[in-house]
């Protein structure tokens, strides 16, 4: 089997394997549509009784999207291959998530973005001790996306305001906590279990071998993370975490001064919509609506080139900071798209 994402059946189980690890499996649009191909047809077949989803190499299970292709289109004023890429992804991260049969992610390493809304979205998640998940996409211009807001809107408390606006890594102990993830199991045991799935065909092992999942540090910062993170705005948050003596919040005021304050308002928002709604495909759509835009009219180009390109970690945003954000601002980003609505239908090839 080669190629970037390999696809196939094994005994009853549906097998997807990320094979790009040299570029921490990065998720591509062609791997996006072969991952969504394979959900297609086994969701069809009779004979596939679950699907077990994991990755190649030690260092991550899937790190993200690959962002500077768009990057590359997007400088030259080429919008609509991130805008389609994003409209796929978006349909297969559905599809995942309402899969009507058992799916299994085995997530290692690095679980970022577009690996969240790959292994976020099945019914086991299953983490290890090598396990970082976070959505840092307000560092890059974006907001947690592929639905990442639905996820983030769920965790306890204010954790998923926090999580978006900070970008913070959360080891398997707070990936549990934050409900990004179900069963902790040490990951050399992970062939020995997915070989077991694979001739039994039983998602009910997972359960049974699952240990003690190690000490959620977040856990121990709840209230304090929900007397900061419930203010309206990010001004409001800044103002109450200046208040906060301590290290834990010193360390999140510096990294809501790095990242994009257009991001950070707007993940805020779409974080507490799909609070209030808690439907996949309203919190996509809600999404869409704002990465439809990032390459005209938002952060994103600037963020990847000072993260990703250039590599000089001082990116000059749209806004100098939350105050000088208004409100206007926002909206635009999120107001319907008209005709260009995410649909969540197939389109014809031209």
């Amino acid at each position: 089997m080669t190629g970037d994402i390999q696809t196939r059946i094994e005994g009853s189980v549906g097998r997807i394997t990320f094979a790009r690890p040299k570029a921490l499996n990065a998720l591509t649009h062609a791997m996006s549509l072969k991952l969504e191909a394979a959900l297609d047809a086994w969701a069809a077949d009779d004979t596939v009784t679950m699907v077990v989803i994991d990755a190649a190499g030690e260092r991550a299970f899937c790190a993200g999207g690959d962002i500077a292709a768009m990057y590359r289109e997007g400088i030259e004023g080429h919008y609509e291959g991130a805008r389609a890429f994003w409209r796929d992804e978006y349909r297969m991260n559905a599809k995942v998530f309402g899969f009507p049969k058992p799916v299994a992610a085995f997530m290692q390493g690095f679980v970022m973005g577009g690996g969240v809304g790959v292994g976020g979205h099945a019914s086991h998640r299953v983490v290890g001790d090598s396990t970082q998940v976070s959505m840092p996409e307000s560092g890059i211009g974006l907001i947690p996306d592929v639905g990442g807001s639905l996820l983030l809107a769920r965790a306890p408390g204010r954790l998923g305001e926090y999580l978006a606006v900070t970008g913070a890594r959360m080891g398997p102990g707070d990936a549990i906590h934050a409900r990004f993830a179900d069963s902790y199991l040490p990951e050399d045991d992970w062939p020995a279990l997915i070989a077991a799935l694979v001739e039994t065909g039983d998602p009910a092992l997972i359960g049974a071998a699952a240990r003690t999942p190690p000490d959620a540090p977040l856990d121990a910062r709840q209230a304090l993370i929900d007397r900061c993170f419930a203010a309206e705005t990010l001004n409001g948050m800044i103002a109450a975490l200046e208040a906060e003596p301590g290290e834990f919040a010193q360390k999140a005021l510096k990294a809501m001064r790095r990242n994009s304050p257009l991001s950070m308002a707007c993940g805020v928002e779409l974080i507490r919509a799909a609070r209030d709604k808690d439907d996949i495909r309203a919190a996509l759509r809600g999404e869409y609506r704002f990465t439809h835009r990032a390459l005209e009219h938002g952060d994103f180009l600037e963020g990847v080139r000072a993260q990703i390109i250039d590599k000089d970690r001082n990116p000059h945003w749209r806004h100098a900071d939350a105050a000088d954000l208004p409100r206007a601002d926002i909206d635009a980003m999120l107001a319907p798209l008209g005709a260009q609505e995410l649909t969540f239908e197939e389109e014809e090839l031209p």
